[in-house]
């Protein structure tokens, strides 16, 4: 691990951190706010991350880049600190690289599909790793399906390394892979509205190598942010990424209608899948949205006694083959 916990007062021993010319740039209001450099908004999350912000101002600089919204300058710095602060896991053997979706959402109307994504993907060959959040009060979360999958979550490298090589996917909580950044995303109970935290989680790559990130987003102006980082200020070196509208936040395919996926490879914007109209004749969706009920329906796919939405299916299909390339680049 690259660092300890973070604190949301200032960590007794460390050197407290003077945020206030930070705030005084970033805090004018939705338009008279400047945004940082990718260098200070670096130093200053990496100092909000190791617990030399006191709480006034930590309060005031997620307040502040609340109302302002992160440039791509900023969120690019903000990654950098933030993987400091991160458990780096060690590159799996094997043809394709690992692929990693965040689960940070869950569901509340309709059945929570991650784990067969990652089911599928992991049965592919593919190492899977998913991070997030284990519990979310009114919704169903992919830990809680894989539980009752009999997947529990693991905590230590060696439990990770342990379930890529038995074609597993690997759920790791946050608070186990950036107690850090965990501890920023427990702010929104204190605050009422979420942070950058809950942005970079959705963008974060652990692995020590290239890999793939499936990234989702809600709102259309994360799209444009996120295009133009993918495109402009990812580091290439980090492996690729997909971008595609969120269901109900996850990065699962809709199972009645195919978003857009966008591949982000080398600085180049490729579309994967183009978005089509809803389909509301899919018969065969589990009957409830509750932990027990999914996992039951999502074992029977996997069996074949259940149909995979196509969307999936054609989910499945580009990830394994950009994994495939993904490995097979680094390796020439």
């Amino acid at each position: 691990m690259n660092s300890s916990s973070s604190q949301t007062n200032t960590n007794a021993g460390a050197s407290p951190f003077p945020a206030a010319r930070f705030i005084k740039e970033i805090g004018r209001g939705k338009k008279g706010a400047r945004s940082m450099s990718r260098e200070d908004a670096h130093q200053l999350y990496d100092a909000m991350l190791g617990g030399r912000v006191s709480d006034l101002e930590m309060g005031g600089i997620l307040l502040a880049m609340r109302i302002k919204g992160e440039s791509v300058d900023e969120i690019a710095g903000f990654l950098a600190a933030a993987e400091v602060h991160t458990n780096r896991l060690a590159m799996p053997p094997g043809a394709l690289a690992p692929i990693i979706l965040q689960s940070y959402n869950g569901s509340r109307q309709t059945p929570n599909l991650t784990p067969l994504l990652a089911m599928l993907l992991a049965r592919g060959g593919a190492p899977v790793l998913i991070h997030g959040v284990t519990t979310d009060p009114g919704r169903v979360t992919t830990a809680e399906i894989l539980l009752a999958m009999g997947i529990a979550p693991v905590r230590s490298h060696g439990d990770a390394a342990n379930g890529f090589e038995r074609r597993q996917p690997v759920f790791m909580p946050i608070d186990a892979l950036s107690p850090s950044l965990a501890a920023l995303l427990a702010l929104r109970s204190n605050l009422g509205v979420r942070n950058s935290a809950h942005t970079l989680v959705k963008i974060l790559q652990p692995f020590e190598g290239p890999a793939l990130r499936l990234t989702s987003y809600t709102h259309p102006e994360y799209l444009a942010m996120l295009s133009e980082y993918f495109s402009t200020a990812a580091p290439h070196e980090r492996g690729d990424a997909f971008l595609m509208r969120g269901t109900e936040g996850e990065t699962v395919a809709n199972a009645k209608r195919a978003n857009q996926i966008e591949w982000f490879h080398g600085g180049e914007r490729t579309v994967l899948v183009e978005r089509q109209a809803p389909v509301d004749d899919f018969p065969d969706l589990p009957e409830a949205s509750d932990a027990a009920t999914t996992a039951r329906w999502i074992e029977a796919a996997l069996e074949g006694k259940r149909p995979v939405p196509q969307p999936i299916q054609d989910q499945v299909r580009h990830c394994l083959q950009v994994a495939a390339e993904i490995r097979a680049r680094g390796q020439g």
